[in-house]
């Protein structure tokens, strides 16, 4: 089976991490990488996103550590429209977070209109990190939070010197 599933990924955490387990256990994955020029227009927020090539090396050490693990195989390939690689004929799922959901009936609907098979979208729920809100990218580059939900001493109301 053939997945699909695309993202900022800057930086990568735990969240991403079960999307990138589920995808996994469905088939073997395409990831798209939203582009240099896309990344800051999918972001509910302004906030630095690092570049592409930065972006991809971390996602394929990534990829490469659970491919291995499940014997898949995986692609990253450039994405540079919110629809972008699922609208192409071959896949069967799309992985997709509950707020990206929208997209993918999107994007099924532009492979009706295409005279292509429907995907099947799997939502993959979000994680909570140590205080109950969710793991996001955004979070972690705030320093609320770590890739794995847990608070930086910080937010923990603590100076990092006393850790």
């Amino acid at each position: 089976m053939q997945v699909a599933l695309g993202g900022t990924f800057d930086p990568v955490h735990d969240g991403h991490r079960e999307l990138f387990d589920r995808a996994f256990q469905l088939g073997d994955v395409t990831v798209g990488l939203t582009s240099d020029e896309l990344a800051p227009q999918t972001r509910n927020e302004q906030r630095h996103i690092r570049p592409f090539e930065e972006r991809k090396r971390e996602l394929e050490r990534e990829l490469e550590r659970i491919a291995d693990h499940c014997g898949s195989q995986f692609e990253i390939r450039q994405l540079d429209e919110p629809t972008g690689i699922a609208t192409e004929p071959g896949f069967e799922y799309l992985i997709v977070s509950p707020e990206t959901k929208p997209t993918g009936k999107t994007i099924n609907q532009i492979r009706a209109d295409r005279g292509l098979d429907p995907l099947e979208i799997v939502v993959v729920d979000h994680l909570t990190a140590e205080d109950g809100d969710r793991i996001s990218s955004t979070r972690i580059v705030k320093g609320e939070i770590d890739e794995h939900g847990a608070l930086t001493p910080e937010r923990q109301g603590r100076p990092a010197s006393e850790q």
